[in-house]
């Protein structure tokens, strides 16, 4: 099969640091191509990958300082990829609504996974547009704003099943991992490890849109003697530190549509106590890979029950259930049917 990845441009593929859908895409892009299958990678030139690169901008645009207008970027990307359409079997686009008013007026076979939030409420009549093309969601939480769209299914993502390597002990510290923000809330994590009484590592990067929160909310509180603040880390450092730590903190305040963080704990057999909310449900089973909490009390209260969870369990669920593979067949599957349904109406 002849597969289009079209890739955000914030971030390479793979990104060299923090990025969740750019890390995706190229998980799927790398399976698809072991696969056997035929696949074109539209994405930023310092990308990296076994398919065939088009490079659209020199570098990831967030690490690119000379770069003041990152929509055109992706603008002149839509042209590039509308101009091959006629080459591929099928796109598939990860840059969340950029593409459809104009991929919808041409005649080619594209799918659209949603990664973000969808529970804006611009996005309804937006959205209302164009809900008979296909979309994917990657939680079935992710779905309830936008119940009228063309869901295709829901595919989950996955992670190559040898990245991460099984650590069988449990560590001595807390683990928050992802960015400095207000929905992540990483000032329940530092309360919860100062109420607990155990050290929390904090690896996060700090966009520019949440410098005044880190500053004023998140800074004065590095000052405990229970955390500590080490920045932003790449793949590489991810699996000591996600491995070695006794248990990771997902303590969102916002429907968090995947949360690849938790699927990379597993990897790593560490459990994952998460609020209740978003695809928490669909990722963590509760007493088994984690526990599902309500408040920051419920929270320190499983980190008691935490030494009592295999580790081992935690792998094979992610094994069962969150591998790149099983992503890349997921999808396979959908374009089969996508391919499927235009035969059918040719012939019709």
């Amino acid at each position: 099969m002849r597969i289009a990845q079209v890739a955000p441009l914030y971030e390479s593929v793979p990104p060299k640091l923090y990025g969740g859908t750019e890390r995706v895409v190229s998980y799927l892009t790398e399976e698809l191509v072991k696969m056997g299958h035929e696949v074109v990678l539209f994405a930023s030139g310092d990308s990296e990958t076994r398919a065939k690169l088009i490079s659209i901008c020199p570098r990831a645009l967030r690490l690119d300082k000379s770069c003041k207008d990152s929509l055109v970027w992706h603008l002149y990307m839509i042209e590039e990829v509308i101009k091959r359409a006629k080459f591929f079997d099928i796109i598939h686009f990860h840059i969340e609504y950029l593409h459809l008013p104009l991929s919808t007026r041409y005649k080619f076979q594209f799918l659209t996974t949603l990664h973000g939030r969808l529970d804006l409420p611009e996005y309804i009549p937006f959205f209302e547009k164009f809900k008979d093309y296909p979309f994917i969601s990657i939680s079935n939480s992710q779905r309830k704003p936008l119940p009228f769209l063309n869901w295709k299914a829901t595919v989950y993502h996955g992670l190559p099943e040898n990245l991460y390597k099984f650590h069988h002990s449990h560590g001595k510290y807390l683990a928050f991992l992802g960015r400095i923000s207000p929905e992540k809330r990483p000032d329940r994590a530092i309360e919860i490890a100062e109420k607990y009484g155990m050290k929390l590592i904090i690896a996060a990067k700090v966009d520019k849109a949440d410098e005044v929160y880190f500053k004023e909310v998140i800074k004065p509180m590095l000052k405990s003697p229970w955390v500590e603040f080490i920045g932003e880390i790449g793949e590489n450092e991810k699996n000591e530190f996600l491995g070695n730590a006794y248990a990771l903190l997902f303590p969102i305040d916002w429907p968090e549509p995947f949360g690849l963080v938790m699927i990379e704990a597993l990897a790593c057999g560490t459990p994952v106590v998460a609020w209740n909310l978003g695809s928490v449900p669909e990722i963590i089973e509760n007493g088994k890979t984690g526990f599902i909490v309500e408040s920051i009390e419920d929270a320190v209260k499983a980190l008691d029950k935490i030494k009592d969870l295999d580790r081992s369990y935690c792998r094979k669920s992610f094994e069962r259930k969150f591998t790149a593979r099983r992503m890349a067949e997921d999808y396979i599957r959908v374009y089969n049917e996508l391919l499927f349904d235009i035969k059918v109406a040719k012939v019709t």
